[in-house]
């Protein structure tokens, strides 16, 4: 597969709300398996389709345990409050202390199509908002209530 550059700050698209997709195909696939190879080739967290200049509703995650594809992801139920460290493959060099949700529920479509649930925690949780935020044009530093340098070697780009 194809391993895409990362868009950073300022670029237009990351600001910009992505569209949903309509129907899944092999363009679609074809994209959910190049934002993997991305993500794993960028040692990320998360990657959202905006995040390699394409304005769709696509977001792929891994925190250690599973790769989870989600087509046109959306939050449904939420509970609880965490606040940590975040950082970001478009914001290189910066993290930012961001209030979220503890756990989430998301729903999604996966690459056959079909309805998917995924329920979140903690990192899970987090990553999770952090993706479907970019999909609506929000990074992280518009949420954080204090920005900082990165240290270097720490893996929370999500």
């Amino acid at each position: 597969m194809a391993v895409y550059q990362v868009l950073t700050t300022p670029n237009e698209v990351l600001r910009t709300k992505a569209a949903p997709i309509k129907t899944v195909n092999a363009g679609v696939i074809r994209l959910m398996d190049n934002m993997r190879d991305t993500l794993y080739a960028f040692d990320g967290v998360g990657l959202a389709a905006p995040q390699i200049g394409v304005s769709k509703r696509i977001i792929v995650v891994d925190t250690g345990d599973n790769l989870i594809e989600l087509i046109n992801p959306e939050i449904v139920s939420q509970e609880g409050e965490q606040t940590g460290s975040e950082g970001c493959l478009s914001i290189p060099g910066t993290v930012g202390l961001v209030k979220r949700y503890n756990q989430v529920t998301v729903k999604g479509l996966n690459r056959e199509g079909k309805e998917i649930f995924y329920e979140g925690e903690k990192l899970l949780a987090r990553a999770l908002q952090h993706e479907i935020d970019h999909l609506d044009g929000i990074l992280f530093i518009d949420r954080a209530s204090e920005v900082r340098k990165e240290d270097s070697g720490r893996r929370d780009r999500v």
